[in-house]
């Protein structure tokens, strides 16, 4: 069985250094422009490849992040960025976007590549569709039980798990919290960690309902090595390169040795805590006990003797390749130095020749003093041969000139292992979508639907609903297709038996919001309709989702009306046009913060921020959307100017449904006399 990788966070080169001297296999970093850790220093083309060089010599991979939603007016930066992540040698792409993955392949089709957390995979059915679509690994949702982790190990694909670090209060991909507030998207990687603010629940003045201790894995290590996890994965690349180093020396130790040292336990809890560490969702156990927040104390601990202290640790070069030497030298001839690492050999002969001695002789002794002496390399001499004619001589800067050489020569071997084949393709501007028209669409929490939506081209009930009423509404002129749960943490079968259900009575849409949602759909013969879980944002997302063989999709509501308006592709497509919008999808519901259970909740609770306003919170079974406290509405005369086939009203928490009479005055129901918003059509994100 092959031992789990120690895969480390690298926000710069500091960093990078520090995670492969402190043992890790495999290092990842964020590419300077489409990195979904913005602030982190990042690496342009140029430390791209020293990191990628040092790296290699050490025998350590690099992974590169191209994982934020990219869009269309950003695809010359995003070709340049794939070409020089390919030209520097790296070992992989980690993508969220179904567009960078597609224009990844066509300018370098032998790079492998990494399905980003950011894309929500969380089920054995979403897991298995990237594998077929060609992804060499899969990093799973953070969320995911023990149990769930190894049914996707079934896959004959890589599975990537997060072992330490901060945790997210949305799944990944699915957060839209920072984005709606402040217009900087977690999915562009310039998240303001909106859910490190005080939120509050169950009528409590003040608390912090979305934020959750950091995740640590790293006793379960063996348990994902026995699963088949190929890669334990450290959370951090805004973080200081000592937390690198001592979370790499953590795993590192409980990998090899099955325990973590005092010492070591210590200078991890101390370099970066919240209050302490979780394993709830591994361990199943989703409540109270899984929030936290940084406290004075946890602050205080991280001091500079601390930092010192970490920093003697990987202060020095690692010397972890072990070579071969053999040494020959004649009279009359220039000597031999040959170097082997095992799979590369390389032989360089000095610029001078030996002469037959005149007093003193070169020695065996003195000869292996001198080729043994790797200092500042990544290598260690594990044997040595020497040949060496008697009564020569040999100046000891030749025969240290001659170790030099030999091991830069070795390092130009290592440093380059791929040889991509890169290709001079180049996206050509989209052709801009022209609509038949657009036709309104609803999304429903229940089946009690006033007469108005009769006229609906689609009503989309949940997919647990009354099979009783779905038929009711079938027969009394509503067109009725079903919404796959966005979160479908252990339910892959329940979802997979109620779709062959609501398929016999001749039900055949499906919303679906994620990839496994999909595959499901597609394996029993749904059309399928693509929701805004699935980050579509550039012409190259609708060119996928068609060769999928998705009818049509509902557009991120990141998106610009004036990036719609430009996007290509055939597909049809439409937007949110009224709700509150999800900001969050959660699997630790965020009343489990003040101990409320979902007795006491009765699916009816909101949440309040630090100015009064009012979340609401709205279960949808085993995930928690957190809703905006604003409605989002577009006017019909917005719609029209968009090339779009239809728009869809998103309803959620509104009591007032069964009373539409017809779609079009929803503006004049109560939502709308207050606060709406028009979200981010106009303003964008960063």
């Amino acid at each position: 069985m092959e031992r789990i990788e120690i895969l480390a966070p690298a926000g710069g080169m500091e960093s990078v250094i520090a995670a492969v001297r402190s043992g890790a296999d495999a290092v990842y970093l964020g590419e300077k422009r489409f990195s979904a850790r913005s602030s982190a220093h990042n690496f342009d083309e140029d430390a791209l490849r020293e990191a990628v060089r040092y790296c290699h010599i050490h025998g350590v991979k690099v992974y590169v992040t191209l994982n934020t939603i990219v869009f269309d007016d950003e695809f010359t930066q995003l070709t340049d960025a794939i070409r020089a992540a390919a030209k520097a040698d790296v070992d992989a792409l980690i993508v969220q976007n179904m567009g960078v993955a597609r224009l990844a392949r066509k300018i370098a089709p032998d790079l492998p590549l990494h399905a980003s957390t950011q894309m929500s995979v969380h089920t054995v059915s979403g897991v298995r569709a990237l594998w077929e679509m060609g992804f060499k690994r899969v990093v799973l949702a953070r969320e995911m039980s023990a149990r769930e982790i190894r049914e996707c190990a079934e896959v004959p694909v890589e599975l990537e798990v997060f072992v330490h670090g901060a945790l997210c209060m949305s799944v990944s991909g699915q957060c839209y919290f920072s984005a709606m507030l402040g217009s900087r998207s977690g999915n562009r990687g310039a998240c303001a960690q909106t859910c490190r603010l005080p939120f509050a629940v169950g009528g409590q003045k003040s608390g912090h309902a979305l934020s959750l201790k950091d995740n640590s894995l790293i006793p379960r290590l063996g348990e994902l090595e026995a699963m088949g996890v190929a890669s334990a994965k450290i959370e951090g690349r805004m973080k200081r390169p000592e937390y690198v180093a001592a979370a790499v020396a953590a795993c590192r130790e409980q990998r090899d040795f099955g325990f973590v040292t005092e010492e070591t336990e210590r200078l991890l809890r101390g370099v970066f805590s919240r209050t302490g560490f979780t394993d709830g969702y591994f361990a199943g156990r989703i409540g109270k006990e899984m929030f936290g927040t940084r406290t004075k104390g946890d602050v205080v601990s991280a001091d500079e003797k601390l930092f010192s202290a970490i920093r003697a640790h990987y202060k020095d070069e690692i010397q972890n390749i072990d070579i071969r030497l053999r040494f020959s030298a004649q009279v009359g001839k220039a000597p031999v130095l040959t170097v082997s690492d095992g799979k590369n050999t390389v032989s360089v002969a000095a610029d001078c020749v030996c002469e037959e001695a005149r007093s003193v002789a070169l020695s065996e002794e003195k000869c292996r003093a001198q080729l043994q002496k790797t200092g500042g390399t990544a290598y260690r001499v594990r044997e040595l041969t020497v040949e060496l004619e008697n009564n020569l001589s040999l100046p000891l800067s030749a025969l240290n000139s001659l170790r030099r050489q030999a091991l830069a020569a070795l390092d130009e071997k290592r440093a380059s292992v791929h040889h991509y084949a890169i290709s001079d393709f180049t996206p050509e501007p989209p052709v801009p979508f022209r609509s038949g028209g657009c036709q309104t669409r609803a999304r429903m929490t229940g089946t009690k639907l006033g007469s108005g939506f009769r006229s609906t081209e689609l009503c989309f009930v949940p997919l647990f609903a009354d099979m009783r009423e779905i038929e009711r509404l079938k027969s009394e002129g509503y067109s009725v297709g079903v919404e796959i749960p966005r979160g479908m943490f252990g339910r892959e079968k329940q979802i997979s038996g109620q779709l062959s259900r609501v398929r016999e009575i001749g039900v055949i849409d499906a919303l679906c919001e994620n990839i496994g949602a999909l595959a499901l759909a597609k394996e029993q013969g749904f059309v399928l309709h693509g929701g805004f879980g699935l980050n579509l944002v550039n012409t190259y997302d609708l060119l996928w989702a068609q060769e999928y063989g998705i009818k049509d999709v509902t557009l991120s509501f990141e998106l610009t009306f004036e990036r719609i308006r430009r996007l290509g592709g055939e597909i049809g497509r439409g937007i949110i046009s009224y709700g509150h919008l999800p900001l969050m999808l959660c699997r630790a519901c965020p009343n489990k913060s003040a101990g409320i259970d979902c007795k006491s909740c009765k699916n009816q609770s909101k949440m309040t921020d630090r100015k009064g306003k009012q979340f609401y919170l709205r279960c949808g079974g085993g995930a928690v959307e957190v809703l905006n406290c604003d409605v989002l509405y577009i006017a019909p005369k917005e719609l029209s100017e968009l090339p779009l086939t239809f728009h869809i009203q998103r309803f959620s928490v509104e009591n007032y449904v069964e009373k539409v009479e017809k779609t079009a005055d929803i503006i004049h129901f109560s939502m709308l006399k207050e606060h709406f918003t028009r979200g981010l059509y106009r303003r964008g994100v960063e």
